[in-house]
């Protein structure tokens, strides 16, 4: 897209399909291969699952039934995991696979409520060990490039013996390839960081090379528009990126973006006819749109489409395939552990559903190839026939004939024959197949074009109650928006700043008045940094807190701002004072030394009513209660078989829940008992969890490793948590716990770990779906963690309902989380509930443990000058545009020239009228003789 000119696709929009329009009950799998998992051709679907370890896909049909349901089958294709598979571009039942069992085979596929073949039509066997990515080529019939673990091959499917070609050896495992639309040239990415060209009829040996990938990890190569190559992959800091290389010169990408650091590899699917290009990470929940342009800028973000569920592969439908009518120019079908979901991509129009929009639609590839492939082998150029995507003027589907052409010879095995009626393949000697259909679902088609968008269908009037249970609850926090505040209030320049503090700790901790950092400095010291006192720290040593043994945990005492906890790995927990105004020396003398733990310490918590109570979780797996009053210890809980994760108490004060490395979640009450009252399973993952209890105290909010060690959030119910999480929702996959923080006046839960650059935030809610994702905010460099202030911190007037301080490898830097509004003039009443006054006591320890509860007094944040907006003045509605009769109205040719040229003399006005210098004041006639 160029600078000058507007791209018809800048508005291209996501829609999800409504759940009834999704292909359920399929079991996904999640493999280690460098395919995309699924591969759809205009008719039918192909995916990875999960039954006989990977050698078994499922398939489906991208249409539903006459009864609005799919159906959905499998075949078994392979001894071991299927690695990758492709549908041919001429023949939409054809499927190529390859394996780890080192073999490619061919398939006919026949509709998913027939009986599927038994065996293949060809099989092929490359003698290479084991085989990652197969593709047909885009304009030859029966042409393959097939990649083993070193080097691609070229494959005539006519002669099995041998390959046409087997390209230069790579220096490491092959990662990806991929054939240019015009089919002259083949593309690879190694983990050599080398990306190559060839030209396989010319040479055996790359036409283009270079070291051009940053980083080892998994890359995925694919040409898109004119000479232009995409790749995706890591860069030297392990953030995943796309890169856009001009493939005539490999040395250097003409565009590149940056997606934040996640382990999953990111999957490219590229359109054409519109330049789209998509992007897809595996276990993520978002999918990237692209436009790629000649011109700079040559990568230009079109959405960013939030997804219900983790992808573990992603497709897109063939254009043929499309709702033209509505607009839809790329549909995507994502696959996830338990469904398929339909994502179509559709450009707003006036009439949209009604007329063919042709500008959004230029011709494109047909299904009828070009040449075989031993014409393209002797140096044919061919190009295959484009077709119009008009539904009045596509070509009409082919009648099954009884004979076969050609290529279908080419591709037919011994011991198996055609059969008409049923247009599949069928052995003399099947084998087996085991199969299933999926539960009864509707087709898009029978939803309305609402949220679908597939089949434009006209929908009646429905009541806002309707429209709520149909499209279902909203958060007025999804908008939610992550800003980094002016650089003049960031404290810079902390040297020597410790980040590997143990996976209980939060990495740092903060107050309204000061932060507390750790360095990696001998003898466990902690740098205090006063908020008053922003700008670049010296480079010169400041006073420090020596707390003489490493720091596992520490927290500021909520009713008292000098006041700081630490644990030690020596089992001793250390009170400090700090003085009025920050550090002047160093500190060395603690307040208070407790002592009881037998091990190691792993986290603290400080009572969230009373003063003077702390609790404490060590490696001796026990929990215990102590009063700070006296230094003494309380309370004792036991009943952990393993490392504690992580603890909370609950808003009233009266429970602590925690959750353990042994796999279970567990709530007490101290003051009744020292053994937990409920106890309930965990996550599955044993890497780390936390722990906060959400929705009025109702509910616990953990976050941990489901069993593929993909982060997930669990959702329990404070009174029944042995039954289990009634909802849990997955993230992604990356190696830090997230930590979570709840604001109870929003019940919006933000959520990051350490190394991340990305805060997810979710509004959680005592109803299904229990989650409602909102948008998430992207940091420009990897963070230690955030820490939240108080919410008198946050400045009304711009509507930020939470602010917190996030702790980078030298600095700390202010983000406050905003909601757009439009009249910020009026004070957000519906979003500033009166808060808890949490950071003053309700009652003392001593009072607590004999049996008294308390209560935090409340506030209302409305400044005294601002008006609540549910007491604004009602304003008359203005009309935005003409009444429809204007619209209606046709005008003829020569009233619209009128019209034209009446607005051009009005603007240059009447010639008649005198100049603006005829009246000024200038020299007459017989003073210039003088």
């Amino acid at each position: 897209m160029n600078r000058f000119k507007t791209s018809k696709f800048k508005n291209t929009t996501p829609k999800i399909a409504k759940k009834d329009g999704w292909i359920s009950n399929i079991r996904g799998g999640s493999f280690s291969c460098q395919g995309n998992h699924i591969k759809a051709s205009s008719k039918l679907v192909a995916f990875n699952t999960e039954q006989a370890g990977g050698g078994m896909l499922g398939v489906t049909s991208v249409k539903s039934g006459s009864d609005g349901q799919w159906t959905v089958t499998q075949v078994s294709c392979h001894s071991d995991l299927v690695t990758d598979m492709d549908f041919s571009p001429f023949d939409e039942n054809l499927l190529v696979t390859c394996s780890a069992d080192e073999t490619v085979k061919l398939w006919r596929l026949c509709d998913p409520e027939q009986e599927q073949p038994g065996s293949p039509e060809l099989t092929l066997n490359p003698g290479k060990g084991r085989l990652e990515v197969v593709h047909f080529h885009p304009t030859s019939t029966g042409l393959l490039a097939v990649g083993t673990t070193k080097s691609p091959l070229i494959w005539d499917t006519g002669c099995q013996d041998a390959p046409l070609a087997v390209l230069e050896e790579h220096g490491d495992q092959l990662q990806s390839v991929s054939w240019k639309q015009d089919g002259s040239l083949l593309a690879s990415s190694c983990k050599d960081k080398m990306l190559r060209v060839f030209d396989p009829r010319a040479q055996l040996s790359p036409v283009q090379s270079a070291k051009s990938l940053q980083n080892n990890k998994d890359s995925r190569i694919l040409w898109t528009k004119d000479d232009f190559l995409v790749t995706t992959g890591f860069d030297m800091m392990r953030s995943r990126e796309v890169r856009l290389w001009d493939s005539r010169k490999l040395s250097s990408s003409v565009g590149s973006a940056s997606f934040g650091t996640s382990s999953g590899s990111l999957i490219p699917l590229f359109d054409d006819d519109t330049g789209l290009l998509l992007l897809a990470g595996m276990g993520d929940t978002v999918i990237d749109c692209f436009e790629i342009s000649s011109f700079e800028p040559f990568l230009t973000q079109v959405s960013h489409c939030l997804t219900d569920s983790s992808t573990r592969g992603v497709a897109v439908v063939p254009k043929l395939a499309l709702d033209v009518l509505s607009c839809e120019v790329v549909r995507v079908l994502q696959l996830t552990d338990s469904c398929i979901v339909p994502i179509s991509y559709q450009v707003p129009r006036k009439h949209s559903g009604q007329e063919f929009h042709d500008d959004l639609y230029p011709d494109t590839a047909g299904t009828t190839p070009a040449m075989s492939a031993e014409e393209w082998w002797q140096g044919g150029n061919k190009q295959v026939e484009k077709v119009s995507l008009h539904p009045d003027k596509r070509p009409k589907p082919k009648a099954p004939s009884a004979k076969q052409t050609p290529a279908k010879k080419e591709l037919t095995s011994r011991g198996s024959k055609e059969d008409p009626a049923r247009g599949c393949s069928t052995s003399s000697s099947p084998l087996s197949t085991p199969s299933s259909s999926a539960a009864p679902s509707r087709s898009p088609s029978s939803t309305s074009g609402l949220s679908s968008g597939f089949v434009p269908s006209p929908s009646p009037s429905q009541s806002a109650k309707a429209i709520h249970s149909m499209l279902g609850p909203t958060s007025k926090f999804r908008h939610i928006q992550g800003v980094v505040m002016h650089r003049d209030t960031h404290i810079t320049n902390i040297r020597n700043l410790n980040l590997t503090t143990p996976g209980e700790c939060d990495g740092f901790c903060t107050n309204s008045q000061r932060v507390a950092v750790p360095l990696a400095i001998s003898g466990g010291q902690i740098s205090i940094c006063e908020r008053s006192q922003p700008g670049r720290q010296p480079d010169t040593s400041l006073p420090t807190i020596q707390n003489s043994a490493n720091v596992a945990d520490f927290a500021w005492d909520p009713f008292d701002n000098h006041r700081l906890a630490v644990a030690g790995e020596d089992a001793k927990i250390r009170v400090w004072q700090v003085p009025e105004g920050g550090l002047k020396e160093t500190l060395t003398e603690p307040e208070l030394i407790v002592q009881g733990h037998t091990e190691k310490i792993y986290s603290i918590k400080f009572h969230p009513l009373a003063r003077d109570l702390l609790a404490s979780s060590s490696y001796d797996l026990t929990v215990r209660l102590w009063n700070l009053e006296d230094g003494e210890q309380v309370k004792l809980l036991t009943g952990h078989e393993d490392q504690v994760f992580g603890m909370a108490w609950s808003p009233d004060g009266k429970l602590l829940a925690t959750v353990c490395k042994d796999g279970k979640v567990r709530i007490y009450d101290p003051r009744k008992s020292t053994t937990p009252m409920h106890e309930g399973p965990g996550p599955e993952g044993h890497r780390g969890a936390r722990v906060v209890w959400v929705c009025d105290g109702k509910y616990l909010l953990v976050s941990g490793f489901d069993s593929r060690s993909e982060r997930t959030l669990y959702l329990y119910s404070a009174n029944s948590i042995s039954s289990g999480a009634i909802s849990s929702a997955s993230v992604n996959v990356s190696p830090s716990t997230l930590i979570p923080f709840y604001d109870p006046d929003t019940s919006v839960v933000i959520l990051t770990g350490k190394g991340d650059t990305r805060v997810y935030i979710y509004e959680v809610i005592p109803e299904e779906p229990y989650f409602i994702e909102c948008s998430s905010f992207n940091a420009s460099e990897p963070h230690k963690g955030l820490a939240f202030l108080p919410k008198t911190e946050c400045n009304i007037r711009d509507v930020e309902i939470d602010v917190a301080l996030m702790l980078t490898k030298t600095a700390i830097e202010p983000v406050a989380f905003r909601v757009p509004r439009v009249k910020k003039e009026f004070f957000q009443d519906d979003v500033y509930p009166d808060t808890a006054v949490w950071w003053e006591p309700a009652l003392t320890a001593s009072a607590w443990l004999s049996g008294m509860d308390g209560r935090h007094r409340k506030i209302s944040l409305k400044p005294k000058d601002m008006t609540p907006v549910s007491e604004a003045p009602k304003e008359t509605p203005v009309r935005k545009y003409l009444p429809s009769s204007v619209y209606l109205e046709e005008k003829t040719d020569e009233q619209k020239k009128e019209e034209l040229l009446s607005a051009m003399v009005a603007k240059l006005g009447n010639m008649d009228d005198p100049l603006p210098q005829d009246s000024f004041q200038g020299v007459d006639e017989d003073e210039w003789d003088d």
